[in-house]
């Protein structure tokens, strides 16, 4: 069973959101304050956070830029944020600083759940899931950069590539077809598992968060009107 920690200081929607949730094998823990979740992180194991956007003490824009740049060992951790509008500010703003995924309110319990599983399933490998789909040795190796497989790490010239479940995955789905192109609902539909609402300005986000994780490298290559692909040549 998955751990959950909702932050949210609507305090009549944990016990529902638990209930429902507890359906689909995940058990969601809830804390009304930033400072509360920094101690409960601490503390205990959680497989992913839901995020609300208005919070007491500090909104959670900012708890997750300093959550994605915290030395912590949650620091990259799946982030689902819950928006107060749909608006595309506010999504592009999330996903810019480091969410995995969002989901404007008022929402579907189903919706939460299957978003839910979705970012669990590309972002969390056990250690016997991991050596059940690639052996320790599984890796993909290009000039400057490596990629294992096994391990769900990322390394170049200066060393290891911090990179969240997202991002990681991005990399890996278009490091494993090098040349191809791949438009941005290609890649939204694939790293979402499901038919993704038209908001191709997300994978424009990850894409620029991606590079400049990577840089000086320029492994992605752009093609206008068409969309992105990998562009280092293999290792010799």
């Amino acid at each position: 069973m998955h751990r959950l920690l909702l932050i949210d200081d609507d305090e009549a929607l944990a016990g529902p959101l638990a209930q429902y949730l507890a359906r689909f094998d995940l058990q969601l823990e809830a804390v009304t304050r930033p400072s509360a979740a920094l101690a409960r992180l601490g503390a205990e194991r959680f497989d992913a956070l839901i995020l609300d956007g208005m919070l007491p003490e500090l909104d959670g824009f900012e708890f997750c830029k300093q959550l994605r740049s915290s030395s912590a060992p949650w620091r990259d951790m799946p982030v689902l944020m819950l928006t107060a509008r749909g608006d595309l500010t506010d999504r592009v703003v999330g996903l810019e600083l480091g969410a995995d995924d969002y989901l404007p309110k008022p929402f579907e319990p189903r919706e939460l759940a299957a978003r839910l599983q979705t970012i669990l399933r590309r972002t969390r490998l056990t250690p016997m899931a991991a050596a059940t789909v690639a052996p320790p040795s599984a890796r993909l190796s290009f000039e400057g950069l490596e990629i294992d497989t096994a391990r769900r790490e990322v390394r170049c010239d200066r060393g290891l590539v911090e990179l969240t479940g997202t991002e990681y995955e991005l990399l890996l789905m278009l490091a494993r077809e090098p040349g191809r192109v791949f438009s941005r609902d290609d890649i939204l539909n694939r790293l979402r598992g499901q038919e993704a609402e038209l908001f191709t300005r997300a994978v424009d986000i990850l894409v620029s968060r991606l590079r400049r994780k990577l840089e000086p490298l320029v492994a992605l290559k752009t093609l206008r009107n068409a969309g992105y692909c990998f562009a280092l040549p293999p290792s010799p």
